[in-house]
């Protein structure tokens, strides 16, 4: 019989993990507007375009449809993540819905999350100070070339796919209200040294504010990591599920969830992969040639498992992430037994 799985982590750590708010903060109320309330430190726009070099080209780390992303150094040569959302999204959000925003950002803390920073309100410009991660994105790491992918062995995907996992978890079942990511996918899991930080978390209120909400399910979609209730406008916990389970599909296959360069059947991964995911034979196929075959098949399978809940069409079928938590955290306790 399989392993049971490990004990969970004793409750005194999920504590400290709970979002950490400021005393006046934590006493707010959503319809205040004695503003600010944020512990967060203020930056100013001069100061900012001084630590990014006016936001030169050089400095763009990315862009994605709230705005684009820049690297500031500051003078003591720490360096930050500067997000400046796009003009469309800053007129439809007025000065204290802001600061409501940055509210709560600032209480998400989990040791596999972006932590908030700051932020900047001037000149009708609104931009989000993050910590910086140096290694890039799970996306660039697994789709950029075949050298990158070979670093990534079979348990370091799979503790990465665990770390995403506790990510969503805290944000659905630990943060008090529950925080739906609305955009999760490998673009947005960025790199440390020695874990995986999600990224863009707390940010549903700016994709569901104007222009942007009426693209951005069929962009999901479109793109291959939107669950299929995205197309409705419906977002909740279990669309986060289904974006995870393409995660896992990107980390199993190496492929990307949309690639318009592979033949009609293969281009959207989920569609390709979810019917052969309990073929034994067809999921070795899957499996990204660069692994070399370094894995073993029943953690093999186990995974497919996983991955063919979160993807399931109806959301009312997916699990919690604290189910996938579980599975993942047994499933890593499977391979170190090996």
């Amino acid at each position: 019989p399989p392993p049971p799985p490990p004990p969970r982590p004793p409750s005194a750590e999920k504590v400290m993990m709970k979002p950490i708010a400021s005393v006046v903060a934590g006493a707010a109320k959503p319809s205040t507007r004695a503003l600010p309330l944020t512990s967060e430190r203020s930056f100013t726009i001069a100061s900012l375009q001084q630590y990014t070099n006016s936001f030169s080209q050089d400095n763009l780390i990315g862009s994605g449809m709230l705005g684009s992303v820049y690297r500031a150094e500051l003078p003591d040569g720490k360096v930050l993540a500067v997000k400046k959302l796009d003009k469309s999204v800053c007129s439809r959000q007025r000065e204290h819905e802001f600061m409501e925003l940055v509210n709560d950002i600032d209480k998400i803390r989990h040791v596999n999350i972006v932590e908030l920073v700051g932020y900047c309100s001037e000149h009708g410009q609104r931009l989000l100070i993050y910590e910086h991660c140096s290694n890039g994105t799970l996306h660039d790491e697994l789709h950029s070339n075949d050298e990158c992918r070979k670093k990534l062995s079979w348990n370091t995907r799979m503790q990465m796919a665990l770390e995403a996992a506790q990510a969503l978890e805290y944000l659905h079942e630990e943060c008090e209200p529950p925080v739906v990511h609305r955009n999760f996918k490998s673009g947005n899991i960025l790199l440390d040294e020695l874990s995986i930080r999600v990224s863009d978390c707390g940010l549903a209120p700016l994709i569901a504010s104007g222009a942007v909400s009426q693209l951005s399910g069929q962009l999901l979609s479109a793109y291959g990591h939107g669950a299929p209730e995205f197309e409705l406008g419906v977002y909740t916990e279990k669309s986060d599920v289904f974006s995870f389970g393409v995660v896992m599909l990107e980390l199993l296959t190496g492929r990307m969830p949309y690639d318009r360069t592979r033949v009609r059947g293969e281009q959207f991964l989920v569609r390709w992969a979810v019917p052969q995911l309990h073929d034994i034979d067809a999921l070795q196929m899957m499996v990204d040639p660069s692994l070399s075959g370094q894995y073993m098949t029943k953690s093999l399978s186990f995974y497919a498992d996983i991955i063919s809940r979160c993807v399931w069409p109806q959301p009312e079928f997916r699990p919690l992430m604290s189910e996938v938590v579980q599975d993942l955290q047994r499933l890593l306790h499977m391979q170190f037994e090996y």
